[in-house]
């Protein structure tokens, strides 16, 4: 069973070795992050990095378990829970031996409830890359709707790189 738990100083070795083993896999689609993103130490330091923004309110890192092992992980970042505008982005990754299982679109869906049910939240944002069909498809399979592309959003791969935005917008809020 798919679940996600919010992330741990503990879970860095495990991480560490996971990522190691999707590096090529992941690298198309990611930030470059340097050698220190494979090793525990590194990993460990991106994880302290990510419990500040949970203590700040502006990010919550999560784990992605099938029956408590480890696959992947999933973000909200950029919360905002202001009287006007209350909404998040959505990161993830999922490792290469889960990939195209349904692990992605199971683990956002957790997500979004998060985002929505507990943040009380009014919109999630994700991106992806242009020729991303994957992910694409694992945000629509969610709700997501396309409502845009962003030139050069992220350097992703080495390069800024055009995105796709995807939107979904919480029913249960006027």
């Amino acid at each position: 069973m798919i679940t996600i738990r919010t992330l741990g100083l503990d879970d860095a070795e495990a991480i560490a070795a996971l990522r190691l083993d999707s590096r090529e896999y992941l690298a198309p689609w990611e930030p470059e992050k340097g050698e220190a993103s494979f090793t525990a130490e590194g990993v460990r330091e991106s994880i302290a990095a990510s419990l500040e923004r949970a203590e700040a309110g502006t990010g919550l890192p999560y784990v992605i378990e099938d029956d408590g092992r480890i696959l992947g992980g999933i973000m909200l970042n950029s919360i905002v829970r202001g009287p006007y505008f209350r909404s998040c982005s959505l990161g993830y990754w999922v490792a290469r031996a889960a990939a195209g299982r349904g692990v992605a679109t199971e683990a956002v869906r957790l997500a979004k409830e998060v985002a929505f049910e507990e943040l009380g939240l009014f919109r999630v944002q994700a991106e992806t890359l242009i020729d991303n069909h994957a992910s694409q498809k694992v945000l629509q399979r969610n709700g997501f709707e396309p409502i845009g592309m962003a030139p050069a959003y992220l350097k992703i791969a080495g390069k800024w790189q055009d995105h796709l935005l995807f939107q979904v917008l919480n029913p249960e809020m006027d």
